[in-house]
């Protein structure tokens, strides 16, 4: 074999190799694309048990009441946590805008203070009430904001599902989020993300794990989430999410979703 075909066999397989990974990305784009699409219901209204475990295994709970609203592309959500009596009428408001332009607006209302907080984006990696999710975990990704790859075809709980690879593709995603990379598994079936592992810049793992999810009239609901703190195979911390008296599309008044309401509460 001459050294011009060697050259051209090489070319052609760098070629292949190149195609092969534009549309890995493609697909794993198109993925996520539907992930962001699913129909997540006009508004819901439910029940929350937070519990909050150290690495001891010591336990608190806290019970909360949230709700959430669709505003054309937009969504609002509200949560007021009605006890126990440290949290007792703490609330949280975010405006999650689908224009990437404009960053996503969250509020803290802490009654001890008497005063509705603006959560900055340089504090959106931070705990949101001592949970192992943060302010930035209560905000829906922005798909312009990463790149995308398929790792392999996986299965979860009996389940065919992708294995999904999300990048930052900026600084500011990375400085304002804590992540590095997340890597996501995604149900073929339904397009739900059902487990992921989040890499903090620290060198910590946050394991995202629905444990129970159920279909309403289309939508997809969680009854059951953790996400578990650990660095390296030591759990650091945990917090477990349980979802109860779930209203899918009623009536939810515009009022819930001001900082005045905070304020005021339930």
């Amino acid at each position: 074999m001459t050294a011009k075909k060697i050259l051209f066999l090489l070319g052609v397989g760098a070629t292949l190799l190149s195609t092969n990974a534009v549309a890995n990305e493609t697909d794993a784009r198109a993925i996520m694309e539907k992930v962001d699409a699913r129909d997540d219901g006009k508004t819901l209204e439910q029940d929350m048990l937070m519990v909050l475990i150290d690495k001891n295994g010591k336990e608190r709970t806290r019970d909360l009441k949230s709700y959430s609203k669709d505003k054309g592309e937009d969504e609002q959500k509200t949560m007021f946590f009605k006890s126990p009596a440290d949290v007792k009428n703490t609330a949280f408001l975010t405006y999650d805008y689908d224009d990437s332009a404009k960053d996503d607006d969250q509020w803290l209302y802490l009654p001890a203070l008497k005063k509705v907080k603006r959560i900055p984006s340089t504090d959106k990696s931070s705990s949101f009430m001592g949970s192992d999710f943060s302010y930035f975990d209560m905000t829906n990704r922005d798909l312009d904001d990463y790149n995308f790859k398929i790792l392999k075809d996986t299965k979860v709980r009996g389940h065919d599902a992708w294995m999904i690879e999300s990048t930052p593709n900026n600084q500011k995603v990375i400085d304002e989020s804590g992540y590095e990379k997340t890597i996501a598994i995604v149900r073929k079936d339904n397009y739900v993300v059902v487990r992921a592992i989040n890499f903090l810049t620290n060198g910590k793992k946050k394991y995202l794990d629905l444990k129970r999810i159920r279909e309403e009239n289309g939508v997809w609901l969680i009854d059951e989430m953790t996400m578990t703190t650990k660095k390296g195979k030591r759990t650091l911390h945990k917090t477990i999410l349980k979802f109860d008296n779930v209203t899918l599309n009623g009536d939810i008044s515009d009022d819930v979703f001001t900082t005045r309401r905070l304020e005021k509460g339930l």
